[in-house]
């Protein structure tokens, strides 16, 4: 009986013969055979990479994660059960969930950086002095402007002399907003040592 299984819109066709060339190149695989699983390889890389690719979109993602399935793959052969099903689907599952992992871990990640950002949104990036001073002695506040790092540089130039707000910067340079606030406060205290040993 010919059953399908669907797994963001790929169809894998399972005949429940058993003799699909990828269940005993997994099987081999399972014993070590090295050159049966780079045949299961050929036999699968091809459609596991475009599941993933529909999954995370960007390729060079989408070429890690499909290593991470195959070592998977090799690691857990043994693991497989013949009796629940075929290679191909439980290969093609692993990609799946691999891809999602992958995804919500992103997710994850830029809501971190996300809540770091406000966290430092209620703490004072600099004190009224540190502006009057910055702009009571512009010459020695260009001279120690030169000596920082260019992103703090960029961001405390931005933010003094072009009046941009610390989330208009994030958009204009392509930074988290919690990343801009670090540079904006590591800056003006670099830049606050440079000016007292300048005097």
């Amino acid at each position: 009986m010919l059953m399908e299984m669907v797994i963001d819109g790929v169809e894998i066709p399972e005949d429940g013969s058993g003799s699909d060339p990828a269940d005993v190149a997994l099987a081999q695989s399972a014993c070590g055979d090295r050159t049966a699983f780079a045949a299961l390889y050929d036999m699968m890389s091809g459609r596991v990479f475009g599941l993933i690719l529909r999954v995370l979109v960007d390729r060079s993602q989408s070429e890690e994660v499909l290593q991470e399935v195959f070592l998977e793959v090799w690691q857990s052969a043994a693991s497989f059960d013949q009796d629940r099903g075929h290679a191909r689907s439980w290969i093609l599952t692993i990609a799946h969930r691999r891809a999602v992992d992958r995804v919500r871990s992103a997710t994850s990640r830029a809501r971190r950086e996300e809540q770091v950002g406000l966290q430092n949104l209620h703490s004072p990036v600099a004190s009224v002095e540190d502006h009057v001073q910055l702009l009571i002695d512009g010459s020695r506040a260009t001279r120690a402007l030169d000596t920082l790092p260019e992103a703090q540089r960029q961001t405390i130039v931005l933010a003094y002399f072009g009046g941009y707000s610390q989330r208009e910067i994030s958009a204009l340079v392509g930074a988290p907003l919690g990343t801009i606030k670090t540079r904006m406060r590591d800056g003006l205290s670099r830049l606050r040592t440079e000016m007292e040993v300048a005097r």
